[in-house]
């Protein structure tokens, strides 16, 4: 029997479409123990993914990468989805790598690598998608801030994902009590957060540096800061530092009264004792210091410093001895005051005693003769003798004495 030509045509073709299906099959059994291999990527925004599957023993099955929509990006070397950041890297039998440009957000997923064999074997590959934070803004600082006053310095930054990690340091010192904010994104993957920093101001913070940190991941250890430098403004402090711990008549002394406060104090006013400096030619005043030259007992007394600037006043005392330099050095010479009140007592003490004398002698006054009087000579005392004169010698010339 003769075939026609059309219908021996047909009988090729049919028995080619057996063999495909019968080489398919031959396939399928060749690689039933093969699963293709994939590993999970993580990748900043706007960065590249590389995405790789592997099958290590594979007979010329075909393998297709598809994102998180099942859209087929490549199959083999052909390219499927119209995306000029996906790129491949490279297709043989046993690999299928390509690379994802410029990744966003919206990239992340799973995506699946896909060996067909009968049945089809597939892998999954999770693509991480990290939001970089956004350069952190210090907000809250109005300069200049007043002494005792409260400050609260916020720092934020957003876009985020996952949310980053704020710290404070002030001069790079971490400061801990610090509160902590954060807030969804309005496209529901990234974050917002915010930090806040509380504390009193005070004269040792003028000057510092205070830092806020954002630690992320996707900043590769290279954290995003930002600084705002404190200005704080106080009454003045002030101190006077004497040139003459030791000084002696005739010498002289330099009194410099430092003051330090912000803004800067005006010059310094300088007094004794409450009132004015009483000796203007040897007590010169030049800003500052206060100089007194040839110094004398009446230099003694309180000196006082005092420094204002637009936020106070304050002041300070120093108080100046002049010693004796004939004096035993490390002790102070005795006043005038002191020795004339001490003769002064010594000479009240001497004419007590001269009164009391006095008193007592007045009480034992009597009369006697001397021992050329009659009957003397035989008196063992003066007593003895008076008592012997009388009578006898009325006419002898009597002769008082005191005694005691």
């Amino acid at each position: 029997m003769r075939l026609k030509p059309g219908a021996l045509l047909r009988f090729y073709s049919l028995c080619g479409i057996l063999i495909q299906v019968a080489a398919t099959k031959n396939k399928g059994r060749g690689s039933q123990g093969q699963f293709p291999l994939t590993q999970n990527v993580t990748v900043v925004e706007g960065g590249t993914a590389n995405l790789t599957c592997r099958v290590d023993q594979n007979d010329n099955t075909s393998l297709q990468w598809s994102n998180p929509a099942q859209q087929t990006l490549y199959f083999d070397d052909k390219k499927a989805l119209r995306d000029n950041r996906i790129e491949l890297v490279r297709a043989s039998w046993h690999e299928l790598s390509i690379s994802v440009s410029d990744v966003s957000l919206s990239d992340e997923g799973q995506y699946t690598c896909s060996l067909f064999t009968m049945p089809v074997k597939t892998s999954k590959a999770f693509l991480t998608v990290l939001g970089v934070p956004e350069k952190p803004q210090i907000t809250g600082f109005t300069s200049p801030v007043m002494e005792g006053e409260r400050m609260q310095l916020t720092c934020k930054t957003s876009g985020s994902k996952p949310a980053a990690d704020i710290r404070w340091f002030k001069n790079d010192k971490e400061v801990k009590d610090v509160k902590y904010l954060k807030e969804e994104d309005a496209n529901r993957k990234t974050f917002t957060v915010s930090s806040t920093l509380d504390f009193l101001a005070d004269r040792n913070d003028d000057g510092a540096v205070v830092s806020c940190r954002v630690d992320h991941e996707s900043l590769n250890s290279t954290p995003q800061i930002a600084m705002q430098v404190l200005e704080i403004h106080y009454t003045p402090l002030v101190k006077i530092i004497s040139s003459n711990s030791w000084p002696e008549e005739g010498q002289s002394i330099i009194l410099t009264c430092e003051s330090k406060g912000k803004p800067v104090p005006e010059p310094v006013l300088w007094t004794k004792d409450g009132g004015e400096l009483p000796d203007p030619e040897r007590m010169v005043v030049n800003g500052r210091v206060l100089s007194i030259s040839f110094l004398n007992k009446t230099d003694n007394g309180t000196y006082r410093c005092e420094a204002k600037n637009p936020i106070g006043r304050n002041s300070t005392e120093y108080v100046l001895i002049v010693h004796d330099p004939n004096g035993l050095a490390g002790k102070t010479v005795p006043d005038h005051a002191v020795i004339g009140g001490i003769v002064a007592v010594v000479v009240f003490v001497t004419l007590c005693s001269i009164i009391l004398l006095g008193r007592y002698l007045a009480r034992h006054k009597g009369t006697y003769l001397t021992n050329e009087a009659k009957g003397a000579e035989d008196a063992p005392d003066a007593d003895t003798a008076i008592i012997n004169a009388e009578g006898s010698q009325v006419n002898a010339e009597e002769k008082k004495e005191y005694f005691i």
